[in-house]
């Protein structure tokens, strides 16, 4: 079968490898529709995403979705209960949590701080796991989350960004009646405005040096845009800041936009090495800094939203075939271009 796999920094191809065989207690799910994620950029361009640096050949790819093509002997009635079969809708959640571990009692059911988390596409362990960009994937049964009536398979593809957005947003504790700023309108922060309109929050201002990525958010939510670049100004005094464009030398500025007592959460990643960034308004406003780091179960909620109407398309910006993915790549890390999650056609 085709799949997109990186080897190295500047080495991504498109290639065949050989067909997952479906276990007894696996499910075999025909890949349909694939999103480009910044990690998987970061995998291509630098051959390392954070901490997890590549070893060996790697399948992409963890924002994807697909239908059940074969359902191994022992999987068959836990999904039949599940109203799940051949031919249904389904995208996945890609974790999968490994080892024995003790954990504190406050963090047990929080599985995304699991200490051993395999992911799709990812590097972080030996062997790597692999993603789905490709035309077949075999998962465990417990990963695999029904599409709902209504929702197209390309846009369930972007349940787990938007997981990602809505974990982000629930670390900000209730966010309805108030004012939110995303700094940073790439496809986490588009996501996460619409995740705050969601969750009943009375304004929300996005932030981005892009007009392309503005016009996005506005479309997915966003009351108030400002570009920094042209002269706009962050707001003063919000409640809670959703920081997702992950670059250090906007920190000091979305700090000092917060109020006195109010709540910022870093989802977008910063580098794993030493930044200078202007911290000291966490001190002198007394702000709760929060990290966000993927998601627990989001992915589920995140179904229901686009079922019940929130609407996903306006970050779907392009589209390539799975033999285009090379230019779909290069689309997706291309600011200029317009993009924001770049969509590949696995199926």
């Amino acid at each position: 079968m085709q799949a997109v796999v990186v080897h190295g920094k500047d080495d991504l191809r498109v290639e065949d490898i050989a067909d997952p065989v479906c276990g007894a207690e696996q499910v075999l799910v025909a890949m349909e529709w694939g999103g480009i994620c910044g990690s998987d950029i970061a995998y291509w361009k630098s051959g390392a995403s954070g901490t997890a640096v590549l070893s060996a050949p790697l399948v992409l790819g963890h924002e994807v979705s697909g239908t059940v093509a074969e359902i191994g002997p022992d999987a068959a009635a836990a999904l039949a209960a599940r109203g799940i079969g051949i031919g249904s809708n389904v995208t996945m959640h890609p974790a999968t949590l490994v080892g024995e571990h003790q954990v504190p009692a406050d963090t047990a059911d929080r599985t995304n701080l699991w200490p051993e988390v395999r992911y799709f596409g990812s590097a972080a362990f030996e062997p790597h796991e692999q993603g789905g960009f490709s035309r077949l994937r075999a998962v465990r049964p417990e990963q695999l989350r029904v599409v709902p009536e209504g929702v197209s398979l390309k846009e369930a593809a972007l349940a787990e960004p938007f997981a990602v957005a809505l974990h982000a947003v629930a670390r900000a504790g209730d966010v309805a009646g108030k004012t939110v700023l995303v700094n940073g309108a790439g496809p986490i922060g588009a996501l996460a405005v619409a995740a705050a309109k969601a969750a009943g929050a009375a304004t929300v201002i996005a932030a981005d040096l892009s007009d392309a990525a503005l016009d996005i958010a506005a479309r997915m939510g966003a009351d108030q845009c400002v570009n920094p670049a042209s002269g706009g100004v962050l707001p003063q005094d919000v409640d809670v800041a959703i920081e997702a464009s992950g670059a250090p030398r906007a920190l000091g500025g979305v700090i000092a936009a917060v109020r006195r007592g109010g709540v910022m959460v870093q989802v977008g990643n910063l580098p794993g090495g030493e930044i200078s960034a202007a911290l000291g308004n966490i001190v002198t406003r007394e702000i709760d800094y929060r990290g966000s780091y993927r998601f627990v179960d989001e992915i589920s909620e995140a179904l229901d939203l686009m079922a019940s109407g929130v609407d996903v398309s306006p970050l779907m910006t392009h589209e390539v075939l799975l033999a285009e993915a090379l230019a779909g790549f290069d689309l997706a890390a291309d600011r200029s271009s317009g993009s924001s999650k770049v969509m590949i056609r696995l199926g």
